[in-house]
């Protein structure tokens, strides 16, 4: 999940107060970028602490009784059709957002744009907030409590499995056309020629480091230094190792679908060393700390990431090296939405590069529409170098693994919680 300007500077103590001035998260790909596994949190809230600190209102879904009387979709059953035309509106729409994905003004009052929809609309929104790093229970993610949901995807392609949103008819979606084809043409938001998920932002994986204390050979490197080094706390970070096997000679095709002998060579890449080498974040704050305060020699961390730092004078650079493990979070709507089409509504306002811009700037991740790279996201889409030919090169895009609980398990080995 992002992180507020606030927080990055009292997290950086103050070394890297200039390089937060512009935009207002940090980004990070095992969080609300992207690639961790999912479940609703019960209370509505992304962190009961960062909640706390900003003040953001949860607002309760529509109740369950307002759906539609079909039995909740799941795995085996059909997928629904996509619907014809998206109509006047219900006036309603059930918002649930990783958080910052979805601002109203509450953290910043210069970071907003749920209202903006309200107005142009008359969709009235109701926001909730999920955690992608709480672990999946049965029952997560009833289509009958949203109607639209931003996904990671791990979280969409578990909802497409469990028929749990619905395929999308995009030409509804007038700004579509405008989400270059390598991100619309995703596995994870795409399945049997069908569209799922509308994409919004995405990011890449790389490997930092301290070019005053280390100079790697390759991506490789994070794995075999002396540490401290940081991964991300992310079952995902597995196909991160499965790239550097592939780089090796190994025969993977695609690191996000092992076989259980390659999810184990990639696990065992991660065997423990000297106590507190290796090191796991979940907050990309933890990634700017750990480089300001020079207390590791490599990390996991994102283009942005880079952009930071070396704003902050950090000594830190990127192996160049691709391929690179990369993510792009979705809009869906849900198989059971009680409000279709304020829910097509605002996917169509999502996709704009109006809204994009704003989320790109608070969040620090890539807009899918190009036309989103004006003023406060100009530099963050230069970090991903959106719109050029070489953004998507060599990116490796994640997609929920088959067999995925096998995922967990190796990594609760890994980074027991």
């Amino acid at each position: 999940m992002g992180v507020s300007r606030r927080h990055l500077a009292v997290a950086a103590a103050g070394l890297l107060a200039a390089a937060c001035a512009g935009p207002g998260q940090t980004g990070g790909g095992g969080t609300g970028g992207g690639t961790a596994g999912a479940a609703f949190t019960p209370s509505g809230s992304a962190s009961a602490s960062a909640l706390a600190s900003s003040g953001v209102p949860v607002t309760p879904a529509s109740p369950a009784s307002s759906a539609p009387t079909a039995a909740t979709p799941g795995t085996g059953s059909p997928a629904p059709s996509p619907i014809a035309s998206a109509g006047r509106g219900e006036g309603a729409v059930s918002v649930m957002a990783l958080n910052g994905y979805a601002e109203w003004g509450g953290v910043d009052p210069k970071v907003k744009w749920v209202g903006t929809f309200e107005q142009d609309t008359g969709c009235k929104v109701s926001l909730r907030y999920y955690d992608p790093a709480q672990p999946e229970k049965p029952g997560d993610f009833d289509p009958s409590s949203f109607d639209v949901v931003s996904a990671t995807p791990v979280v969409g392609g578990r909802l497409i499995d469990e028929r749990k949103v619905a395929p999308l008819n995009t030409e509804l979606l007038g700004d579509y056309d405008q989400i270059p084809a390598r991100l619309r043409d995703l596995p994870s938001v795409t399945r049997d020629d069908q569209v799922y998920g509308v994409p919004y932002l995405w990011g890449t994986n790389e490997v930092l480091y301290d070019s005053g204390k280390v100079r790697p050979g390759g991506p490789e490197a994070i794995f075999t230094d002396k540490g401290p080094v940081m991964f991300r706390d992310s079952p995902l970070t597995l196909a991160d190792a499965a790239l550097v096997l592939k780089g090796r000679g190994a025969d993977i095709k695609d690191p996000f679908d092992l076989t259980p002998a390659q999810l184990a060579a990639a696990a065992a890449l991660f065997e423990p060393g000297t106590p507190g080498r290796r090191l796991y974040w979940s907050n990309p704050i933890e990634v700017v700390q750990g480089f300001a305060a020079r207390t590791v020699r490599l990390a996991q961390g994102t283009p942005y990431h880079l952009d930071v730092l070396k704003r902050g004078h950090r000594p830190v650079k990127a192996v160049g090296d691709r391929p690179v493990t990369g993510w792009a979070d979705s809009w869906m709507v849900s198989s059971s939405a009680a409000h279709p089409s304020c829910a097509y509504q605002w996917l169509d306002y999502t996709s704009t590069a109006d809204v994009q811009r704003k989320a790109s700037a608070w969040m620090g991740f890539a807009p899918a529409n190009p036309g989103a790279c004006t003023g406060r996201a100009r530099r963050i889409c230069a970090d991903y170098h959106v719109g050029e030919a070489r953004a998507f090169k060599g990116v490796v895009f994640a997609t929920r693994p088959p067999g995925y609980d096998q995922w967990i398990d190796r990594w609760s080995r890994i980074a027991p919680r």
